[in-house]
């Protein structure tokens, strides 16, 4: 096998085993049953592409950045969306009847896209597959089949979640995705947090 695409395939295994069970598939998933699933899925692998780009350009470089000043960004990220989605979902508001009058349908393309392009993209900053990217390219020197790897996999993460999302969305009330959603988000800005007082 050429080296390029052992490059290619190794970035994809590696990241997609990191990705599959990370806040990247949880955040996407929790945008899935707000939004439309096709601008969720087109803002999450814009900002994917980005993110991959950057990594894989940069090489090793990223892997400077003091550890507990991006845990303590990734923590103010997730405190800030928890608590927006515990907002929602605690609100007397918050029922499925309100919400559905301003649901996905209500929302424009652009308007989910960016939203979902803006939460990934900055939660994604330090992350484990970035870091695995940037490695990557520096050890086999081949960063464009290292980018294109992670992001094939970053991409695939991202389309079960969307798929997951809306048959959940179907099915749970909207309040009670909210309120689960936060406190997922409220577990990771801890551990974010633990990550930068301890790390």
């Amino acid at each position: 096998m050429a080296p390029e695409l052992i490059a290619l395939a190794t970035a994809f295994a590696i990241v997609f085993l990191a990705e599959l069970p990370d806040k990247t598939m949880v955040a996407t998933l929790v945008l899935t049953t707000r939004y439309r699933a096709w601008p969720v899925f087109a803002g999450v692998t814009a900002a994917f592409a980005i993110q991959c780009v950057v990594a894989a350009t940069f090489g090793g470089v990223l892997t400077l950045l003091p550890d507990r000043v991006v845990a303590a960004v990734v923590a103010v990220l997730f405190g800030v969306g928890a608590f927006l989605l515990l907002k929602e979902g605690f609100s007397k508001d918050g029922d499925d009847v309100d919400a559905a009058a301003d649901g996905p349908d209500r929302v424009t393309f652009l308007r989910a896209a960016l939203t979902s392009f803006g939460v990934l993209f900055a939660a994604e900053w330090g992350d484990a597959s970035q870091l695995a990217t940037a490695a990557l390219s520096a050890r086999y020197e081949s960063p464009v089949f290292v980018g294109l790897g992670a992001f094939l996999a970053l991409a695939t993460v991202a389309a079960i979640a969307v798929l997951v999302g809306r048959r959940i969305a179907a099915r749970i009330p909207t309040h009670l995705i909210q309120r689960v959603s936060g406190f997922i988000f409220a577990v990771f800005a801890l551990f974010a947090l633990w990550q930068a007082v301890t790390g």
